[in-house]
């Protein structure tokens, strides 16, 4: 008689008893471990530990320990549920190790997902012909060769719609730009914001353009977004023969540094092309903001070379009519305390200019020149809060004025920008100080008027935080 110690089957059963609780608890273990970490192996575990290990366990004690035979039906079948759990299980960890913790920038990122899938779909029909050529004993290669000649014929017959569709992929692949770039191609420019494996959305700001990317393999095109803090506007202008070119490429310069939409850390700068044209280099944050900055660089210009006596596309300023001046003086008369004596005197020294809306009229920290004065138009005191922002302080109108420190020559605490166009008159600093020689009340006024914007600033400070 054969000893039970002696048997086949009883080492594989108490392999099984002893192995699958022991492997079961060790799995568990790293399972929660992996699961508290966040851990994208996690899943592919819980796989192994929940349907893989038992599913293995029960086949080999059907085949070893209960000695059944492989050719029997429910072997059959629980080695092709085991089959289809490890098919799974090596697209989960392969999905996990390859692509789900793959670093940013590197190429398994950059693969789409229509290739995945078609890898996917590869495994699987690899896994299922395994299955049942060992498990079903069934003849596959027939099949594999019906669906390789099919496979040839139609790809023969779609070649260019498969070969464009192939070219789309590879620009995929490649990934030369992403959502949110903006490009720049032969039929479009604009913002991309949908890629797929057929095309690419491109966002033009006056529709869609639904580009194949077939297209854009076979082209050249510009990505504006890349390198990031690179991307610059040109800006030209044309000035008149007789205007200095320094003095308009330092005027052109200026506004450009006062632009909303300037990148950060960077500097404009404008050269003249010869004859009366230049040419100003606008850096910016983000293509997004080249319409909105050359227009609203092309009418701050406008402004600030009437401002400094420069011809803009060589047309003269006829905003200072003798007519005006009078009319403004007569404006602030009352806050300088003026005569009609004084205003015939002062008339000659005094400048009346324009502001266009949101251009900056002074900044923080400068030390003024002259005084300005409000006569037409709106102008917003505005001061920078401990983060940056800028706070409002509060809004000048008709007789206001700003400079005022212009007399101790001390730098202003708040920046000013017109809310609207604004029209001003401009009063240099030696005008003002020979007036308040005469006038000590215009002086007492002017002190307060020092000592009452630097405590709306704090007010407006204080408010702000």
């Amino acid at each position: 008689m054969t000893s039970v110690f002696e048997a086949t089957w009883f080492y594989w059963a108490v392999g099984v008893a002893i192995g699958f609780p022991l492997i079961l608890v060790a799995l568990t273990e790293a399972h929660n471990a992996l699961r508290r970490r966040g851990s994208i192996l996690a899943r592919p575990l819980h796989l192994l530990r929940t349907y893989i290990l038992p599913l293995g366990a029960l086949l080999v004690l059907l085949v070893g320990a209960m000695q059944i035979s492989g050719e029997a039906t429910p072997v059959r079948v629980v080695a092709t549920v085991f089959g289809f759990v490890v098919l799974v299980l090596l697209l989960s960890g392969l999905n996990a190790t390859l692509f789900q913790g793959a670093p940013e920038g590197s190429w398994r990122r950059r693969v789409p997902s229509i290739f995945l899938d078609v890898t996917r779909f590869a495994l699987i029909a690899l896994g299922v012909g395994l299955m049942l050529a060992y498990i079903w004993g069934a003849n596959v290669g027939g099949l594999f060769t019906a669906l390789g000649v099919s496979s040839i014929v139609l790809g023969l017959a779609l070649q260019n719609s498969v070969g464009q569709i192939i070219s789309g992929l590879l620009v995929l692949f490649e990934q030369p730009f992403q959502l949110g770039d903006w490009v720049d191609t032969e039929s479009a420019s604009g913002r991309v914001v949908e890629v797929n494996w057929r095309a690419t959305h491109i966002d033009t700001g006056s529709g869609l353009q639904i580009m194949p990317n077939s297209l854009l393999a076979a082209s050249s095109f510009t990505n504006l977004s890349r390198p990031p803090g690179t991307h610059s506007i040109i800006v030209n202008t044309v000035f008149a023969p007789n205007d200095p070119p320094d003095d308009v490429c330092e005027m052109l310069t200026t506004v450009a540094r006062t632009l909303p939409h300037l990148a950060d850390h960077s500097l404009p700068s404008s050269v003249p092309t010869g004859g009366t044209g230049y040419q100003t280099a606008i850096p910016l944050r983000s293509p997004a903001d080249d319409v909105a900055t050359r227009a609203t660089f092309l009418r701050w210009t406008w402004y600030a070379a009437r401002r400094a006596g420069l011809h803009l596309d060589e047309a003269d300023d006829e905003f200072a009519t003798p007519e005006r001046l009078q009319e403004a003086l007569r404006t602030i008369a009352p806050t300088l305390r003026l005569s009609p004596a004084d205003q015939r005197e002062l008339l000659p020294h005094i400048r009346i200019t324009r502001y266009g809306a949101d251009e900056v009229v002074q900044t923080a920290g400068q030390v003024p020149k002259r005084m300005t004065f409000v006569v037409d138009g709106r102008i917003q005191l505005v001061a920078a809060g401990p983060d940056g922002s800028m706070v409002p302080v509060r809004v000048l109108e008709q007789g206001d004025f700003l400079g005022q420190t212009a007399l101790t020559r001390e730098p202003v605490r708040a920046g000013a920008h017109a809310l609207e166009e604004a029209a001003v008159v401009l009063i240099e600093r030696a005008d003002i100080e020979e007036l308040v020689a005469r006038k000590p009340l215009l002086l007492q006024d002017i002190g307060r008027a020092i000592e009452d914007r630097k405590a709306d600033v704090r007010r407006a400070l204080g408010a702000g935080s």
